[in-house]
């Protein structure tokens, strides 16, 4: 078996190759998908954390007036 007839795939190959780089797609967004989304859920949690700290800061200055 030679090299072009292994890529090939006996007339097959445009089936066999694509089949392979979907999945290879598919896996790398599987690993990709979850960073993206850690990132957005701590932009989101420090936006939360700031304003309940400025709304506790603002609840302190008017309890000491």
């Amino acid at each position: 078996m030679s090299a072009s007839e292994f890529f090939h795939m006996g007339g097959y190959a445009v089936f066999v190759w694509s089949s392979y780089g979907i999945a290879l797609v598919l896996l790398g967004w599987t690993f990709i998908s979850p960073i993206f989304t850690k990132k957005s859920i701590i932009k989101e949690l420090k936006m939360k954390y700031r304003q309940q700290a400025r709304q506790q800061d603002g609840q302190r200055q008017e309890s000491t007036q």
